[in-house]
């Protein structure tokens, strides 16, 4: 799955209705185009596909009095609603998701209610175990990954990478249980986390 589907929903459902450069406002202040694809073209290519596949609904709005063209704003659907929690459930419980997909997964949990955002993420504990048990089972001969050669360090790697991975997860789980963040039972989660964008700006 690519983090963009993602990211580009979920920025635009905190706006509640957002147009283009909004979207990329926001996607900057987070840092997205350091960890992931969402570059400006992929951001407003991403938006018209949405838009495309009836997950996000287009409104034309006029130009400023201040000139400039016309821009498009855009509305999450109810099917885009549905896509975004899908997506964004899917993303805390794989365990072999890619790091921007993850990320930006981490990014929107608040979205969701505290005690389903614990057992998502105890899901995934479980799917980092399962996996480590079955490489561990499968792939590493019984006198040691050394046996393979250099090849062995795939092995290594891949229990290490589980083991940071599963224990990262567990701290995260304690934090949320000692009260840590705001989740979306619970009040507005992430209003403070928008970036300004001035008024005047014309955007796309």
């Amino acid at each position: 799955m690519s983090a963009i589907r993602l990211l580009v929903l979920g920025a635009v459902r905190r706006h509640g209705r957002a147009h283009g450069y909004q979207v990329r406002n926001d996607l900057e202040f987070w840092g997205a185009h350091e960890w992931s694809s969402a570059k400006p073209g992929s951001i407003y290519h991403a938006l018209k596909q949405l838009a495309k596949q009836g997950l996000l609904r287009a409104h034309q709005i006029a130009p400023s009095t201040a000139g400039g063209p016309p821009r498009t704003e855009y509305k999450v659907t109810e099917q885009g609603t549905d896509e975004y929690f899908r997506l964004l459930r899917q993303s805390l419980t794989a365990y072999d998701q890619r790091q921007d997909v993850l990320t930006t997964a981490l990014g929107f949990m608040v979205d969701l209610g505290r005690a389903e955002a614990l057992a998502l993420l105890e899901q995934r504990v479980r799917a980092i175990e399962e996996w480590r048990a079955t490489v561990v089972k499968d792939y590493l001969p019984a006198q040691g990954p050394e046996q393979l050669g250099h090849i062995g360090e795939i092995m290594n790697f891949w229990v290490h990478s589980a083991d940071t991975g599963a224990q990262w997860t567990r701290d995260l789980i304690e934090r949320i249980r000692a009260g840590a963040y705001t989740f979306a039972d619970e009040g507005d989660p992430s209003t403070r986390f928008l970036p300004t964008i001035p008024r005047n700006h014309s955007g796309a």
